[in-house]
């Protein structure tokens, strides 16, 4: 009853720390749901009235019930008891009120009086002991009426830390009660709410904004799934293009299925835009599409209605961009990337300094209109409108690759950072950035990469006038940032105004906050809670590495989705709503009442399969290894010093988020990770059914993975992959492409001659990293072996 719990194996120090590690802070009413600050004073537990567990209407039933006692007691024995009686009532409305009456975990029993400490038990048995059978119906407690170290033993806490009235000058309790809870490196702690699992690299989630409070989930290979609050799933797939979308199962292809947005005024117009990639035979190009939703069916999209309105040539596999969204204007902006490779190097200046490519910008067009022979309208005061040498859909350029963009939908009172666009842009070889988008500014690619010079020619160019990001981090603490949103909902007052993003290599979760008064950022890590932080039910403070995006849900809760294996074909990818466990709104007040909408698909329940890992130490961020194929958003590596925030202006470039690799643990497991490769790591990719030791040959450079051409290849080039690999023998040098067309990779390497004695390709004479004049064809293998094969 007493719910008292032993810690096996610790010795009394160790416990002692843990204590003080676990009251940091997991406060918790008991309704297992995080305290609040009450919407108007509380009249009878007065002490509780700017943070708590109490509504106005159970402070009322509190005060009834202290009335009640009253008329039962002597007014004697009243007059020295009561404030016993107050005490002991309003502990149901103390932020600790669930380790008060054990009720952290629904399962276990609930005491009817608080856990106490000894000497104010004690106190209380000398002169009001009669109180307890007045304040509970327990019998047990009855018996030990006259039994006054078993009656205080029965009321204890084994955590004291938690006992009343300790707990209230307990400074590890009450310091930041109340507040997100940083650890001792400034990593704000935070938990998890998984929503949705068993989805195929998950790019995007939307709602439409019509009331229904409906979310809809695009996987990369093509497919829109619709849910409803409930976070039921409908068997039928709101949409889908999939055999349109050019995409692959290799782990880390950036194209496919890549962003969607409803129409602003949906559903009248009931219109919905697409990206996504296509291809045919060596041609791949963007592709923006209109779809409208079945007249029939409001859970499913007309597929006959497709209507092309842009379509862009990529000249790579890479950097496609992705992102679509409706700003407070009407107007559709379309994210894209520089168009691929390494460096930008199309053209004299690059795709995105050129204004008359569509590469390597922010576009913003009219769905509304057509104009021009157009298949869709200019807005006038786009900026480049009467530019000759620029294209009028261009809205800002200079970007190498934007990876999730976001309208703050501004502060719910004053509006605040209402319409600021953010964009995590991705970075070359040592910076990833995140920028604030405006009407006609340069984002400096492929002059600057963060704050530094990357092209240092064109970086001198005074007419540059490009904008530095608001915030920069070296590829130490991630190398693929993914973009993520301005926390705008009623759910958890504390997030307001706080920029929660992450990257995609390193798993790693942050924020940003502004500076009202200096215009600066501030920036906190982002971790998984510690201890007790997130043990509340159905939170979880672990998720899968692979950050692919973040959303926002109709009401403005934030989300991101993640994935264990960063393949278009691998249903390992899971939805997590991010949940403030040191404050929650008053209860009642972010109620949603969804539109009602006809729902025909037979419906799958949600069911959760993510754990809360009990663990006394701060989650670290879950490791994620290199993708074991085509690179999906990355970079080359390089360390770099540590975050750093707007200077007066030095250099910078862009990226998108880089390739990842499969099998990747959640944050929060034990870590076996694979350290990331080094420049000039091999590896054979070979087609299912041959034996290991035969492959193309992939090598990893600055950050990227890539192929080999056969030029000059032969068994002294072979002998130095094998033997990279672990093999004792080169049977012989595949070429031709024997093993398959590495498509979705860049060249790295060309007319590599070995001697056979380097200790990797980099080492032998080549053409230049990324110099070639070779298709993929050409592709080089190998054919490995343990024994000689001359025996």
């Amino acid at each position: 009853m007493a719910g008292r719990r032993a810690v096996a194996g610790i010795g009394p120090g160790a416990l002692l720390a843990l204590r003080v590690l676990l009251a940091a802070a997991h406060p918790q009413c008991l309704d297992f749901r995080p305290p609040f600050r009450p919407p108007q004073p509380l009249s009878f537990c007065v002490q509780y009235s700017s943070f708590g567990c109490c509504t106005a209407e159970q402070d009322a039933e509190l005060a009834r019930r202290f009335r009640a006692l009253e008329t039962r007691l002597d007014a004697g024995v009243w007059a020295t008891c009561a404030g016993y009686a107050l005490d002991l009532l309003c502990q149901e409305c103390s932020p600790y009120a669930a380790h008060l009456y054990d009720a952290e975990d629904p399962a276990t029993p609930l005491r009817t009086i608080p856990g106490l400490c000894e000497d104010y038990c004690l106190d209380m048995w000398q002169t009001c002991r009669g109180l307890f059978r007045h304040l509970s119906p327990d019998r047990e407690l009855w018996a030990l009426e006259n039994h006054r170290a078993k009656l205080c033993r029965y009321l204890s806490l084994d955590d004291t830390d938690y006992c009343f009235p300790s707990l209230l000058v307990n400074e590890n309790l009450n310091s930041n009660l109340g507040r997100v809870v940083a650890d001792a490196k400034g990593c704000l702690q935070l938990c998890l709410e998984e929503v949705a699992n068993g989805l195929r690299n998950p790019v995007a989630m939307v709602h439409a904004g019509d009331g229904s409070h409906r979310f809809f989930v695009a996987e990369q290979v093509g497919l829109v799934w619709a849910y409803l609050p409930d976070r039921s799933r409908l068997e039928k797939p709101f949409l889908n293009v999939s055999q349109a979308v050019l995409t692959s199962p290799w782990e880390g292809d950036e194209r496919g299925f890549l962003g969607l947005a409803f129409h602003p005024h949906f559903p009248h117009p009931s219109k919905l835009y697409v990206y996504y990639s296509v291809g045919v035979g060596f041609r791949e190009w963007i592709r923006i599409s209109e779809f409208r939703v079945s007249e029939d069916d409001a859970n499913t999209v007309d597929h006959g209605s497709e209507r092309i309105i842009l379509e862009i040539e990529e000249p790579a596999a890479n950097h496609n961009g992705g992102q679509l969204l409706f700003g407070d204007d009407g107007y559709l902006y379309i994210f894209t990337g520089d168009g691929g490779m390494a460096g930008d190097p199309f053209g004299t200046f690059g795709n995105a300094q050129n204004k008359s490519a569509l590469l390597g910008k922010v576009l913003r067009i009219d769905v509304d209109r057509k104009e021009r022979g157009l298949l869709y309208g200019i807005p006038p005061d786009n900026p480049f409108v009467d530019d000759p040498g620029a294209r009028p859909e261009v809205y800002a350029l200079g970007v190498r690759n934007m990876w999730r963009c976001s309208f703050d939908r501004g502060d719910p009172v004053s509006g605040t950072g209402r319409g600021r666009l953010f964009c995590g842009d991705v970075g070359q070889n040592k910076y990833e950035e995140v920028d604030l988008v405006e009407r006609g500014r340069n984002y400096g690619w492929r002059a600057r990469e963060g704050f530094e010079c990357y092209d240092r020619k064109l970086c001198a160019n005074a007419s540059l006038d490009d904008v530095l990001p608001i915030f920069a981090y070296p590829h130490k603490l991630g190398k693929s940032v993914t973009g993520g949103y301005v926390y705008r909902g009623c759910e958890y007052p504390n997030l307001n105004g706080l920029y929660i993003f992450g990257d995609f290599m390193s798993g790693r979760l942050m924020s940003l906050r502004e500076n009202p008064e200096t215009g600066q950022w501030k920036y906190s890590e982002v971790c998984m809670g510690r201890g007790q932080t997130c043990a509340f039910p159905g939170l979880i403070n672990n998720y899968y590495p692979y950050i692919i995006s973040f959303a926002e849900d109709e009401a403005g809760e934030l989300y991101f989705m993640s994935t264990g294996v960063p393949s278009a074909t691998a249903a390992r990818g899971v939805i997590y709503k991010v949940i403030d466990p040191s404050r929650r709104a008053p209860p009642g007040k972010c109620k949603i009442h969804p539109a009602q909408v006809k729902v025909k698909s037979r419906l799958i329940p949600f069911v959760p399969k993510e754990k809360f890992i009990r663990t006394p130490e701060s989650i670290p961020r879950p490791t994620a290894r290199a993708p074991t194929k085509a690179p999906r958003r990355r970079r080359p590596t390089a360390a770099a010093p540590a975050p750093t925030i707007r200077p007066t202006k030095p250099a910078r470039p862009s990226r998108r988020p880089g390739g990842r690799k499969g099998g990747g643990r959640r944050r929060g497991r034990p870590s076996t990770a694979v350290p990331a490769p080094q420049n000039g790591s091999v590896r054979l990719v070979r087609p299912a059914g041959l034996s290991p030791g035969r492959g193309r040959v992939e090598v990893f450079v600055g950050g990227h993975w890539g192929t080999v051409c056969d030029d000059a290849w032969d068994t002294k080039a072979a002998a130095v992959v094998c033997r990279q690999l672990g093999f004792a023998h080169a049977v012989r040098a595949a070429k031709r492409a024997e093993f398959g067309e590495g498509r979705s990779l860049p060249i790295l390497l060309d007319d590599v001659r070995c001697t056979g004695s380097e200790r990797n390709l980099l080492e032998c004479a080549h053409a230049g990293v990324g110099t070639h004049n070779c298709k993929h064809e050409e592709d080089a293998g190998v054919e490995c072996s343990h024994q000689d094969p001359d025996l």
